[in-house]
This record gives C-alpha cells, sequence and structure tokens, in this order.
C-alpha cells in the first residue's frame, strides 16, 4: 500500500515537472517563473475541478463526515496534489521566489497530505480545504500574468481582483470557518488532524490580513482618482472649456 502510494506521488512529481520543463521550452523568451505560473494555474484548474467532484458528488460530505476513510478517488487526488505541492515548494527555495508564509503554506499543505494518506482517513476534510484553498488561485495567477502582459490597470484588472478578494474571504475565511467547526465538535478525526486544521485556518488568517489591507490600499486610491477627476471636470465645466457634444 504505501509503495503504490509513493509510486503514484513520485508519478506526480514526475508530471508537473515534465510539464514545467514543456512551457519552459515554449515560452523561452519568458522567465522561468512564468512557466512556473502556468503549471500553478493548470494544477489550480484541474484541482479545483476534482475536489469539487469529490466534495459535491462523490462524497462523502466533508461538513458531516469528517474523519471517513479514504476513497479510492482522494487518494489519487491527493497524490496528485502531494506531487505538485513537492515541485511548487522545491521551486519556490531553489529560486527564492516566496515569503516564510507561503512556504509555511505549502509545507503544512504537504504534511497534512501525508498524514491523511498514511492514516487512511480524513482525506474528506482535506479534499475540502485544497478545493477552498485553490478555488481563488486562478485568479491570483491571472493577476500575475496580467500586470507582466501590461494589462493590470484596466477594468479586467479591477475584475479579477474583485473576485479574489471576494472568493477568498467567502470561502477561505467564511466557509472555512464552518468547516473547521464541524471538524472541532466531531468525535472522529484525530486530534492532531485538528491541530492541523488550526494552523491551516490561521495561515488563511494571515493571508486575509495582507489582502485586505491591498484592497484597502487600492480602493483608496481609486476613490482619490475618481474625486481628482470630478474636481477637474467641474473646473472646466465652470471655466467654460470642456467640450460638450
Amino acid at each position: 500500500m504505501a509503495l503504490g502510494l509513493c509510486l503514484q506521488v513520485l508519478c506526480s512529481l514526475g508530471g508537473w515537472l515534465s510539464l514545467y520543463t514543456s512551457f519552459c521550452h515554449l515560452n523561452k523568451h519568458r522567465s522561468y517563473e512564468w512557466s512556473c505560473r502556468l503549471v500553478t494555474f493548470t494544477h489550480g484548474i484541474l484541482s479545483i475541478g476534482l475536489s469539487a467532484y469529490i466534495g459535491f458528488i462523490d462524497g462523502p460530505w466533508p461538513f458531516t463526515h469528517p474523519g471517513s476513510p479514504n476513497t479510492p478517488l482522494q487518494v489519487h487526488i491527493l497524490c496528485l496534489t502531494l506531487g505538485y505541492f513537492i515541485f511548487d515548494l522545491g521551486w519556490c527555495i531553489y529560486f527564492q521566489s516566496e515569503g516564510a508564509l507561503m512556504l509555511a503554506h505549502h509545507t503544512l499543505s504537504i504534511l497534512g497530505i501525508i498524514m491523511a494518506l498514511a492514516l487512511g482517513e480524513s482525506g474528506t476534510e482535506v479534499n475540502a480545504v485544497l478545493f477552498g484553498s485553490e478555488i481563488t488561485n486562478p485568479l491570483l495567477q491571472l493577476r500575475w500574468f496580467l500586470r507582466e502582459t501590461g494589462h493590470y490597470h484596466s477594468f479586467t484588472g479591477d475584475v479579477v481582483d474583485f473576485l479574489f478578494v471576494a472568493l477568498f474571504t467567502g470561502v477561505r475565511i467564511g466557509v472555512g470557518a464552518h468547516l473547521l467547526f464541524c471538524e472541532m465538535v466531531s468525535p472522529t478525526p484525530k486530534w492532531f488532524v485538528k491541530v492541523g486544521g488550526i494552523a491551516m485556518y490561521a495561515v488563511s488568517w494571515c493571508f486575509m490580513v495582507s489582502i485586505w489591507r491591498f484592497a484597502w490600499k487600492k480602493s483608496v486610491k481609486k476613490y482619490h482618482a475618481w474625486r481628482s477627476r470630478r474636481n477637474e471636470e467641474r473646473q472646466l465645466r465652470h471655466n467654460g472649456h470642456l467640450k460638450t457634444h
């Protein structure tokens, strides 16, 4: 059993490395981070779809059955994601591209998945955490690509930022709090699984504080820019120099 899981994780790691190498070959004029973020975007879309299918269709429901035995499909998805997180953590450490908070998030994710695979249970709630963590990931990568291509300061950039903040607040903080409560009150999950859940939720709050600060600063900046434009228009109208059609 353990050998089979290790082989699945190694195959996943090899697959993500191969995809990254392919992106680097196809995007020679771009940075290594560009190719890595394409891999991250791909994993985000894939993991959202698969974890949503497990949580909403295949089951069991994580809010009522935390600590349930892992299903074969859950095991496959966890192995697939574990391979990705090992790849991404290694990339971040090698290129020193992320801070301590992101490294802590990746490390906790790896330990949480390994714990669920080793125990043979709690894959239900780990899969739910995966869905909540990855649902904002494609938007985060899209924001980065918009900045790199010079299209961030546009209506599209504003929409991406709004959706990212709304989803992060609603899903990772709001729904995440309910999931953590269900995990804590249930007698089924192991105590150290509950501690891991608290740690992951604490990391989400650390991210949330930074995101709210960014959203507030951007909102204030947008408001001042709007006020400035309004004042200029009033002055032009008052002086009679504003062209009207």
